[in-house]
């Protein structure tokens, strides 16, 4: 099965609790909707912006001991792991715990050996690398229906982090992006994301309208993810992966607007590139801006908007 068609065959089974999807807290701001002329080219980032998810960002580990033990013992349960795990005395969830927070060190150190600063882990690669180690103890899993050892880490990435963090769609995504591509503008991704985030995007926006793939919104040589760029926010590769495959469109920097709820990692990278900038103050939780920052010439962005639906009065009217 496809990674999609894996999410929807979890959807039929009755036997599967989720965390619930975290309502939406508006913060008390003002929107500020400065119409910017020229833009032909619309990114956003995923989570926190498009997506809302609990805790506002993705994460490899729970702030909260009972919700990442819990998403590890469903892991365990659902991929049949506990046989080929060690029977010394304590829960499963603690003896896989030990195992992922050193796998997830030891490839965090690993990346950060490099020039990067801020450089990116997959999620798939740190379950392939628990899954080879419990193949010493017999592990095996069903070829037939998970795919390659590949696959089937992305599955079990997938699922580890839908037990971790519920998902689901910020408020007027849909109209939103329906109403970008209406005017005729391009849109794209720049955001931090793992191999599994199309699907949840995609699922997320299913909820609010219909819509066949994410081609039908998002160009897809501008979809822009950390986990393929080996990089995420703040840094700047992102950007510079988006405005390499511009270029031969003729579509610069200032060309290109792009909108983010996290100031220092959405706004601040993507000004030092020349790109215009709004900022996504619509939900306190992914929300990261000071009235510092709003102040600083530096990080503060072209526009603020408080819903969605608003980027459109800054692009500017149809083409």
């Amino acid at each position: 099965m496809t990674q999609e068609q894996y999410a929807s065959w979890l959807d039929g089974r009755s036997d599967l609790l989720w965390p619930a999807v975290p309502r939406s807290d508006p913060p008390r701001a003002q929107p500020y909707l400065r119409r910017i002329p020229g833009i032909r080219v619309v990114t956003f980032s995923i989570y926190g912006t498009l997506v809302r998810i609990s805790g506002g960002e993705l994460s490899f580990l729970h702030p909260e001991k009972f919700m990442m033990e819990a998403a590890l013992e469903k892991t365990i349960q659902e991929f049949k792991m506990w046989p080929a795990m060690s029977r010394k005395p304590g829960k499963p969830s603690e003896y896989l715990g030990r195992m992922y927070e050193q796998i997830l060190d030891e490839v965090r150190a690993a990346r950060s050996s490099g020039s990067e600063r801020s450089p990116e882990v997959r999620a798939d690669n740190v379950w392939e690398r628990i899954v080879k180690r419990l193949m010493k103890n017999d592990y095996a899993f069903d070829v037939n229906f998970y795919g390659s050892l590949n696959q089937f880490c992305e599955k079990i990435s997938y699922f580890f982090h839908s037990s971790l963090q519920a998902v689901g769609p910020q408020a007027g995504a849909f109209p939103s992006l329906e109403a970008l591509r209406g005017r005729g503008v391009t849109l794209g991704l720049a955001a931090d994301g793992q191999a599994f985030t199309p699907v949840q995007l995609l699922r997320a926006l299913r909820q609010q309208g219909k819509l066949a793939d994410l081609t039908q919104f998002f160009d897809p040589e501008l979809v822009c993810l950390s986990c393929e760029v080996g990089a995420k926010k703040p840094s700047e590769q992102l950007y510079h992966a988006l405005m390499k495959q511009l270029a031969p469109r003729g579509i610069g920097p200032n060309e290109v607007l792009h909108v983010g709820s996290n100031l220092r990692n959405d706004v601040v990278p993507a000004k030092r590139l020349g790109l215009h900038t709004a900022l996504f103050a619509g939900d306190r939780s992914s929300l990261v801006a000071s009235n510092d920052q709003l102040n600083e010439k530096s990080s503060r962005p072209d526009a603020l908007v408080t819903e969605l639906g608003q980027v459109t009065e800054v692009v500017g009217p149809p083409r």
